[in-house]
């Protein structure tokens, strides 16, 4: 591992995992983990930066206080839910001091959330126009619609979210001979032959023996991993999974402890410890060691360092868990996720999870892996039990989309797509670091964090993108770090040239009015690595 540092300063701008190689004991080699460069960034910011982002939340909290207090005198208007005076002998239903931060800071803008939209969301969409009389207190509609918003914050990695008519004219067959729903489980009368031939297209597709569809992407984690593991099991999870994969955690009754985010290290100790000294109190063996971890974690970014991961759960006979809900569709050659990324075997995980949510504009997830592990899914899952099945024409549309992507529609358009994203996100990512922004995340990974630290420029940042007609994600504390505020942008296949050169211009002008350009990694002179306005497979 090399950590490329700009001389004589304290930064460190990317974190290059080359290839390596594993010895045995007797020092003979194993073989490459590897098969081609991994860079992630990672650069900090200025230490002045830091201190002007706590401070924007220490003044930010003072007049929080300032104003609570003026509402507790009534010398301000009181619009926050409050216990009714007839209950002020009963316990507390909610806690009015945990809505401080929501209450006092959130609110100042937000805005730039929940903001309705009536069209499709694709690499464009339209915003219906509100505003607010009382200060994001409440909103109301103008009537207004704002036309043709370059759409930066959707999951729409391969732009499946789409209305083209040819396009979806087999989802609208299944629409109207199916319906909307199934209005019943799995087990009872709710598995449908679309639900059968979606499995076997998803076991196909990620080169496994089965799968399991389920008809939400979040229950998908939060409802299996309690089948999985139990009391006596030990669960080993990414500090930055995803709150569906900590939910399961939780509700299976395991023990639960934490590595640091992608670091082997902290892994490896725990995994250590967790051999040698087995259960708390009693010390027994552990039932079960499973590993939890993402393939593109969404807030960083970055991508899960798989063969390493793999090296130590096979070395200390673990299990692995992999929730590829945003890295499926979105990485490797053909879009089978980051274990084809890193041309890995599906057998070296144990648990495969996805959604299809975001590359495969639909609904839901699936788990797939050996038979017997979900043929026990299916009579154990509180997903296959007791949720309603998923809607036959989403599932359409999810094989659709496959089919395509495996070119099993007799068309190249689904490699196309991939390649597209590839490209999209090369340059997207290259233009930002150019231009002196702080992004997070792997050069590959069509998830692309970019830092704006300080509390007052989350506000003006999306508000002043949307005055360009371009919607973005912004995201603050508590979802990140306190001195970590970002945009997150999702680069999609769908996106032009020309949009993305939008977009990109609209960046680099608000980065200068706003002074966003933190950083200290020195800009590229290299020519364009990408010339062509779009991407032509050869026959």
């Amino acid at each position: 591992m090399y950590r490329c540092k700009a001389i004589g300063k304290r930064v460190c701008y990317a974190v290059v995992f080359v290839s390596r190689v594993l010895f045995d004991k007797n020092g003979v080699s194993n073989g490459t983990l590897y098969k081609k460069t991994f860079i992630e960034h990672f650069e900090q910011a200025p230490m002045y930066v830091a201190v002007f982002t706590f401070v924007g939340f220490a003044v930010g909290t003072i007049f929080g206080y300032l104003r609570d207090f003026m509402r507790a005198w009534g010398l301000e208007k009181r619009n926050i839910a409050a216990e009714r005076e007839q209950q002020k002998d009963f316990v507390p239903l909610y806690q009015d001091f945990e809505n401080f931060y929501t209450r006092n800071l959130y609110l100042r803008i937000r805005d730039n959330w929940n903001r309705p939209i009536c069209s499709v969301p694709g690499p464009q969409f339209d915003l219906m126009e509100r505003v607010t009389d009382d200060y994001n207190w409440t909103f109301r509609f103008t009537g207004r619609t704002i036309k043709n918003v370059i759409n930066m914050g959707s999951y729409n990695y391969l732009g499946f979210a789409e209305t083209d008519v040819n396009a979806l004219k087999t989802v609208t067959i299944e629409l109207e001979k199916y319906g909307t729903g199934v209005c019943s489980t799995r087990q009872e009368m709710g598995t449908l032959d679309k639900h059968v031939e979606l499995e076997k297209l998803v076991a196909k597709f990620l080169g496994v023996e089965d799968a399991m569809v389920f008809g939400m992407g979040f229950a998908t984690n939060s409802m299996n991993i309690p089948a999985l593991v139990g009391k006596g099991c030990l669960i080993l999870s990414d500090e930055l999974n995803h709150t569906s994969l900590v939910l399961g955690a939780r509700l299976s009754g395991a023990t639960i402890r934490i590595f640091k985010h992608n670091n082997m290290q902290s892994l490896e100790k725990l995994l250590r410890d967790a051999i040698i000294y087995g259960q708390p109190r009693t010390h027994r063996a552990w039932r079960k060691i499973i590993i939890l971890v993402e393939g593109i974690y969404s807030m960083e970014g970055s991508i899960v360092r798989l063969p390493e991961i793999v090296s130590l759960k096979k070395k200390y006979r673990a299990y692995l868990y992999l929730d590829e809900a945003h890295s499926i569709g979105a990485v490797g050659a053909t879009g089978r996720g980051v274990v084809e990324y890193f041309g890995m075997s599906p057998d070296d995980v144990d648990v495969l999870m996805g959604t299809f949510t975001k590359s495969f504009g639909a609904a839901g997830g699936y788990i797939a892996g050996r038979k017997d592990l979900v043929d026990f899914l299916r009579t154990h899952s509180h997903s296959a039990v007791y949720a309603t099945s998923m809607c036959p024409a989403v599932a359409e549309q999810i094989i659709r989309a496959m089919k395509c992507l495996m070119g099993l529609d007799g068309t190249a358009q689904g490699l196309q797509r991939v390649r597209q994203l590839e490209k999209n996100t090369r340059y997207f990512r290259r233009k930002l670091h150019e231009m002196g922004f702080i992004i997070y995340g792997n050069d590959d990974s069509p998830v692309v964090p970019l830092l704006l630290y300080m509390p007052g420029k989350i506000g003006a940042f999306a508000r002043r993108m949307l005055e360009k007609n371009i919607g973005v994600v912004v995201v603050g504390f508590p979802a990140t770090p306190i001195t970590e505020s970002r945009a997150r942008f999702c680069v999609s296949a769908a996106h032009t040239r020309e949009m993305l050169d939008m977009v990109l211009s609209a960046l680099d002008e608000l980065g200068d009015f706003l002074h966003l350009k933190y950083s200290r990694y020195s800009k590229s002179s290299h020519p364009e690595l990408y010339e062509e306005s779009r991407l032509e497979l050869e026959d």
